[in-house]
């Protein structure tokens, strides 16, 4: 594994980001890489640039763009009040996949989750992404609630 870091995405990375998102069979499917970027992509960027319980952030080598992950921080009431990191969107490049760096986001985003007083960390992932579900569970997640969406 090269040295990362990591650091939050500006609006320059928003390019990189969208073809990160969508270089996959789902992603591909429900992501637009053209340029000039649409403006969902911009608006949106936006809105979690300013949101204070929003961190989309990106991983590098020597200014390459190798990744991206976004934590929603979420407040709530139970649990005594507990905050939890939710982590999404959580992409490698395809030419470096297998190396390890998917677990090294992860362990980064779920360090993040616990500096910013997160008692829990949640993710959800896509039934067709059937890798996915052990390499959760090596980091230590459990399989403990069944999810649902409703498109809108």
């Amino acid at each position: 594994m090269k040295k990362v870091s990591f650091r939050p995405a500006v609006a320059d990375d928003l390019p990189g980001i969208v073809a990160l998102l969508a270089d996959d069979d789902l992603g591909s499917q429900r992501e637009d890489s053209s340029m000039p970027l649409n403006q969902a992509y911009i608006a949106s960027f936006a809105a979690l640039e300013s949101d204070p319980n929003q961190l989309l952030a990106v991983v590098e080598n020597e200014n390459l763009l190798l990744g991206c992950l976004q934590i929603t921080f979420v407040p709530g009431l139970s649990r005594l009040g507990m905050l939890r990191g939710q982590i999404e969107s959580v992409r490698v490049a395809a030419e470096h996949r297998a190396e390890g760096l998917g677990r090294t986001m992860f362990e980064w985003a779920i360090d993040e989750c616990r500096r910013r007083g997160c008692g829990l960390v949640q993710l959800t992932t896509d039934k067709s992404r059937t890798d996915a579900l052990p390499f959760y569970e090596a980091l230590g997640f459990t399989a403990s609630h069944e999810g649902m969406k409703l498109s809108l």
